[in-house]
């Protein structure tokens, strides 16, 4: 390094790379220390004889605004999720314009559930048209309650909401806030899943993109934040006017006293290799009654570019576990899905991330403190939402706050 930088980032995830961007953009010298061999923290995709597997299943929803300010989402090549969902029984639960199972699907369960129809049309029109004042609104219930005091019936909650929401949250008791089931609802009203064709590591890689290449510097794990710096563990002392820890929360904890660590959901997600897609859909088909899988999808038939010519990718997730040892009950589960034999299915790769997405229960508050202390801060999805959305928001707290201590605003 040949010139010592205004502000030294902690990590090269979303919130770290969010946050050099905004203090490059306004003429700060930044350097990021990040401690694995690429960008991306949690958000890391594999490549693995021409399948590309994303460290978890993930999902960009291409209407969260912070996406929408600081990426460059065309260059993204989105492949588009359907705006639905397939239930265990092979039942759609999706627009009409999707074809005739989705119009055979929505009117089955709307002969079954009309009250349900009514209650579930009102929450739609209210979180994709309600200002954000009354989105935010707070309040101190779990997703689960709130979707009782909408009155949706115990079948929609069980078989739809709760696998669905399920694998959003990693939360199958759906006690997550409320107020963030209606933030992410929205954005997913708005603009649906997608992936990137190139994986989800396409994200960071675009954020890493747009800032000079010297200013990013992997294989630089962070020991320890001094009075004046960072000291690396291989023992160098880097000195900067403010240092930003965007981190994991855990990590951040052990890098800055008084940052308290999250709890966390855990996730561990299969991926498969057959010769044919077992659905010819990019659709998530949900499974709310057998208390292990949560969700699975034909990832190729999102995206073909995550697998080569002639395969499909199918990937599937347990929620709130972290643990390969399921493997044998997850490819049986899947052969009842599917209704196809997934014996000949090739394991490609079993990813188990006990620290998969931070705890947001109800009550907690949508923004905690960036700045804690004198030219230290720190972000990532544990100082606002555990999502996509709030890691790119914190990054941009922060970076805010630096500019502002470094009177640069």
């Amino acid at each position: 390094m040949t010139e010592t930088p205004d502000v030294l980032v902690v990590g090269a995830g979303l919130a770290g790379l969010s946050a050099a961007t905004r203090l490059h953009r306004s003429g700060v010298r930044v350097t990021v220390l990040e401690a694995a061999d690429d960008v991306g923290g949690r958000v890391r995709t594999d490549e693995l004889d021409g399948f590309r597997l994303d460290r978890g299943f993930q999902v960009l929803l291409p209407a969260y605004p912070a996406i929408r300010r600081l990426v460059a989402v065309d260059e993204l090549r989105l492949r588009k999720f359907t705006r639905g969902t397939i239930t265990a029984d092979h039942r759609w639960l999706a627009g009409p314009w999707h074809g005739l199972p989705a119009i055979e699907g929505l009117t089955r369960f709307l002969a079954r559930h009309p009250s349900d129809g009514v209650r579930m049309a009102a929450l739609v029109s209210r979180d994709f048209l309600a200002p954000d004042s009354v989105v935010r609104k707070d309040n101190q219930r779990t997703t689960a309650e709130e979707f009782r005091r909408w009155g949706l019936s115990a079948s929609t909650i069980e078989k739809v909401l709760r696998p669905f929401l399920a694998g959003v949250f990693l939360d199958p008791a759906l006690s997550t806030s409320s107020r963030l089931f209606h933030l992410l609802w929205r954005s997913f009203l708005r603009g649906g899943g997608a992936l990137p064709s190139e994986g989800m590591q396409a994200l960071p890689r675009s954020l890493a993109a747009g800032l000079p290449t010297e200013t990013i510097r992997t294989d630089s794990a962070v020991a320890e934040v001094t009075h004046d710096g960072v000291r690396t563990k291989s023992g160098k002392h880097l000195t900067a006017r403010a240092v930003v820890v965007a981190t994991d929360g855990e990590t951040a904890s052990q890098l800055l006293p008084g940052v308290e660590p999250p709890e966390w959901h855990a996730v561990t997600t299969f991926y498969y290799r057959a010769s044919a897609p077992p659905l010819r859909s990019p659709t998530l088909l949900v499974d709310g009654t057998s208390g292990l899988l949560i969700n699975t999808a034909v990832i190729s038939e999102v995206a073909p570019e995550y697998a080569p010519e002639g395969s499909a990718l199918i990937a599937a997730s347990v929620p709130d576990r972290a643990d390969t040892h399921l493997e044998a009950q997850v490819r049986e589960r899947l052969a009842f899905l599917y209704r196809t034999d997934t014996s000949a299915w090739e394991l490609l790769r079993a990813y188990a991330l006990p620290r998969a997405l931070p705890v947001f229960p109800a009550g907690a508050p949508l923004r905690r403190p960036v700045r804690v202390g004198d030219g230290r801060y720190v972000c990532g999805d544990h100082r606002d939402t555990p999502s996509v959305q709030g890691a790119l928001v914190s990054g941009q707290r922060a970076a805010t706050a630096v500019l502002a201590d470094l009177g640069r605003l």
